[in-house]
């Protein structure tokens, strides 16, 4: 999985038209670089994960009872998912900007730092705490919409989905939901995926303007200079990692729910 991570990022970071795909990122970075570069950038992403999922859910289930509560609504409609989902993406994105970075800082190309707590350092030093935002707007819109497809997919493929009839039948609708979810999801969001990776592997010059700042007008200097296709690079490794990741996601999350429904009871969840 953290190996197609970085092939991900490396297609994103490479400019110009052409650009390598899937197999041949990988051909390159072992040819280049070795093997063991595939690696580089592990430990940020490790330890974001558990934050992450658990600040998506519980952002989720905040946002959700807070907009049927607005609305007046008594179930969940498709509309409110969608809104709910963007709103936890929106939370979530605040949780795993610093971790971004660093992992994006150590997977360029040029990279030249020795670990994870050198990004930090030299990223502080030179532009203080906040120098770990960098890349937040992008972020957001990224999570923003990621959440959006997922949870707005996950409302709609269990509606069309035939009844489950049986804990291992919604198991499955679970998945195939999730799965489907992840898909759109990437789907939606890997332009602005692209645009974060450009920001937050730039390297900050005084007096000199970023080539890529703000997220929207970032999304339009690519598409003239690249190609429609360069908003899509890394899409590959990108969603064969998360549509079944989104699947799985869902299941894991779903059966935990269900343990601690029966030992707590429905009250406390």
């Amino acid at each position: 999985m953290f190996r197609r991570e970085q092939v991900k990022t490396r297609m994103q970071l490479e400019t110009g038209k052409s650009q390598h795909g899937l197999i041949g990122s990988f051909q390159s970075i072992i040819k280049e670089e070795g093997f063991g570069r595939l690696y580089r950038g592990l430990v940020p992403p490790l330890l974001l994960e558990a934050p992450k999922r658990a600040t998506k859910f519980a952002a989720n289930d905040f946002w959700g009872k807070t907009y049927l509560k607005l609305t007046g609504e008594s179930k969940m409609t498709q509309q409110l998912s969608i809104l709910t989902g963007c709103s936890a993406g929106a939370t979530e994105s605040f949780v795993v900007v610093p971790f971004e970075l660093v992992k994006i800082k150590l997977q360029d190309k040029m990279s030249t730092y020795s670990g994870p707590m050198e990004v930090v350092r030299q990223v502080i030093r030179k532009e203080g705490v906040l120098g770990l935002y960098v890349g937040m707007e992008a972020t957001f819109w990224r999570h923003f919409w990621w959440n959006g497809g997922y949870f707005g997919c996950i409302f709609q493929v269990r509606g069309l989905l035939p009844k489950a009839e049986s804990a291992q039948a919604r198991l499955m609708n679970d998945l195939i939901a999730g799965t489907v979810g992840g898909f759109v999801g990437t789907a939606i969001n890997t332009p602005f995926d692209v645009v974060k990776s450009r920001i937050q592997g730039s390297t900050k010059q005084a007096g000199v303007v970023p080539k890529y700042n703000w997220t929207y007008p970032a999304l339009v200097t690519i598409f003239r200079e690249e190609g429609p296709a360069a908003l899509y690079k890394g899409f590959v490794p990108k969603v064969l990692r998360l549509a079944p990741g989104g699947g799985v996601l869902l299941l894991v999350v779903e059966v935990t729910l269900n343990l601690f429904r029966q030992a707590l009871g429905p009250p406390y969840l």
